[in-house]
């Protein structure tokens, strides 16, 4: 008698084993959010510092929102998915300029968000406007905008800057179900905690501290994708 093959892993449960398999480096990152928060109020060297962080990144506008995005969620963990081993083959020399691209706009993307944001519910730090500006990030910008053309982009890039594996993926069914919702649940599961804290802090420190967790999220993200998609 002939084995039964294995059924595919389900999407929702591969995000949630992924999001399992993040828990532990999640918290971490939360972790550090928080103290970056609770050295800002609390800590007068700490407050002094990040308020010359604040004003340079105010000084730069647009440009430093690129490139502090570029350099941190972009070069740095291609560099080091590179040189790693376990990740090297998925990450040759010309994806670089797909990294520091992509996560160049993105740094523009999310500052605009940002500022929006600020706009539509205030500058206060209290519970509700930062409860109010992670509901739409995590559950409107995200889910709707942002994690489903960033999958598209990185399949494209992982088919060798084809565009026909990625449409012709995304015209199989239930594209959203299999692509992005795994990587909403794990997104959901470190990031829904980590951007209350980048919203607890005054707008000009908001893209440096998104930034910075940025650069260990791509690692983190990427060294628990080097396995093949599941349909």
């Amino acid at each position: 008698m002939s084995a039964i093959p294995p059924q595919p892993e389900a999407p929702w449960r591969a995000g949630l084993d992924c999001a399992r398999a993040l828990a532990v480096p999640g918290l971490a990152l939360f972790a550090t959010a928080c103290g970056v928060v609770f050295a800002y109020y609390q800590v007068p060297a700490a407050r002094g510092a990040l308020e010359q962080l604040a004003e340079w990144r105010m000084r730069g506008g647009f440009a430093y929102s690129a490139g502090s995005t570029a350099l941190l969620a972009g070069a740095i963990p291609f560099l080091y998915l590179h040189f790693d081993p376990a990740t090297r083959a998925k990450h040759p020399w010309p994806h670089l300029a797909f990294f520091t691209l992509f996560w160049g706009y993105k740094g523009i993307e999310i500052d605009l968000l940002y500022r929006l944001q600020d706009r539509l519910f205030g500058s206060c730090v209290c519970l509700g406007p930062v409860a109010e500006k992670m509901l739409v990030d995590q559950f409107i910008y995200n889910p709707l905008f942002a994690a489903p053309y960033g999958v598209l982009l990185y399949a494209c890039k992982d088919a060798g800057w084809r565009w026909a594996p990625a449409r012709a993926d995304l015209r199989a069914g239930r594209w959203y179900y299999r692509r992005v919702l795994p990587v909403m649940i794990a997104v959901w599961a470190v990031w829904i905690p980590t951007v209350c804290c980048v919203y607890a802090l005054p707008l000009a420190l908001q893209l440096p501290l998104n930034s910075v967790v940025n650069c260990f999220w791509v690692i983190l993200f990427s060294h628990l994708t080097v396995r093949p998609n599941q349909r």
